[in-house]
């Protein structure tokens, strides 16, 4: 990247200063611009005022997208190699901090490690990125550069196949930006091992978010007969094995998640105890519960029920039928563990609604923790679009 591309080559003036001023959030939305001068391009460094033309921050442009900078800075400092070298450098020592008894977790989680739009999961020797801005995506050489130097990683691979791309008027791909080589790389959590599919496995290829309440469910595991609903690629439920589990039942829609689920129990040797098949999840629990089947140990990790704040709605009684029918399938004194990874739907609202649905199942429930995302997923307090994850572990009564 040359060195005329750190340059501000635009001054953007705010137009309510009143709604933005030390929110610290780093998005400025289309409606909050109130001039632009200059004439920046897509991906350029541009200049925030405020409209008494004191500066606010430094970011990236562009004016193609409803968020329109995606702010770097709030400090007068030049965007340079080393810029970028030292926001690489601070996540990759948070993670070192944080992160034990794994080989895949979040290297760069975005706003939060104050690197907008880009994304980067750590599978053991390979970096995957995945890039949501075009600023970044203009930067994307230099950005494998210093990740590869900071964490001693050897390849990189682009997961530039999300549909948030197409707003920030980028294209879809993938493919190795550094190296090559096979794509399904084999990870352990603790006692478990994982072949993460990173060219076509959900996200970037794991799930390394729910990765401690896996951890945090297999305490509750030994002895126990477990029913593990959209269990994908059965993470939950070979954790639970390991930790004890009399038997587990996963059920999920997709064939080709329960393949590799199958595939993961024989990897942990637990197949014996591990069982899977493709069903309708709300449909396969009013079967089971109407034929009295009951569990110790109920995990339910759903996909997200609400991609929009219009969704919330539909997605809040979404939950609370799928937890009255946990809550029904739950032994007495048994556990039952659910989680939510939509942002729009808050915890409050979430445990509203599995409150309405212990009341409809005639039980009483116990909270026994109440989780989140894992600590390589840090929630930066100005953006409360980095905290999504929600995990209740609860008791049924």
């Amino acid at each position: 990247m040359s060195q005329s591309h750190d340059v501000p080559t635009g001054r953007i003036t705010l137009a309510r200063a009143a709604e933005i001023a030390d929110s610290g959030h780093l998005w400025i939305y289309a409606g909050f611009v109130h001039a632009v001068n200059g004439e920046p391009a897509v991906g350029d460094i541009v200049d925030v005022v405020m409209p008494n033309g004191r500066f606010y921050a430094r970011g990236l442009y562009n004016p193609d997208s409803k968020i329109r900078i995606r702010i770097l800075t709030f400090e007068d400092e030049p965007i340079t190699e080393a810029f970028w070298r030292g926001r690489m450098a601070q996540a990759v020592r948070l993670r070192k901090l944080v992160v034990a008894n794994t080989n895949a977790y979040r290297t760069v989680y975005g706003e939060a490690d104050r690197l907008p739009g880009l994304i980067v999961d750590r599978y053991d020797d390979t970096l995957v990125m995945q890039i949501l801005s075009a600023g970044m995506d203009r930067r994307k050489e230099l950005l494998a550069d210093l990740l590869c130097e900071e964490t001693g990683a050897g390849r990189v691979y682009l997961r530039n196949d999300a549909k948030s791309r197409a707003l920030e008027g980028l294209p879809a791909g993938t493919g190795f930006l550094r190296g090559d080589g096979a794509t399904t790389i084999e990870v352990y959590e603790g006692p478990a091992r994982f072949h993460v599919d990173i060219a076509r496995g959900q996200k970037t290829g794991w799930f390394c978010d729910q990765r401690d309440n896996r951890f945090a469910a297999a305490r509750f595991a030994a002895g126990a007969e477990v029913l593990e609903v959209f269990c994908h690629t059965g993470a939950f439920g070979i954790h639970a094995a390991l930790g004890g589990a009399k038997s587990v039942e996963g059920l999920d829609v997709s064939e080709e998640a329960l393949g590799l689920a199958r595939n993961h129990a024989i990897l942990n040797q637990v197949q014996d105890r591990c069982h899977y098949r493709s069903a309708d999840a709300f449909d396969e629990m009013r079967r089971l519960e109407r034929a009295g089947r009951r569990y110790d140990l109920v995990l339910l990790d759903p996909p997200a029920f609400a991609r929009s704040k219009q969704a919330v709605p539909r997605a809040l009684a979404g939950y609370k039928d799928v937890n009255l029918l946990g809550i029904r399938l739950t032994r007495p004194e048994g556990i039952m563990i659910t989680s939510s990874c939509s942002h729009h739907v808050t915890e409050l609202d979430l445990w509203k609604a599995i409150g309405r649905a212990a009341q409809d199942a005639k039980r009483q429930i116990r909270l026994l923790e109440q989780r989140g995302q894992a600590a390589d997923h840090p929630v930066l307090a100005s953006m409360p679009e980095t905290r999504y994850l929600k995990c209740f572990i609860l008791q049924v009564l």
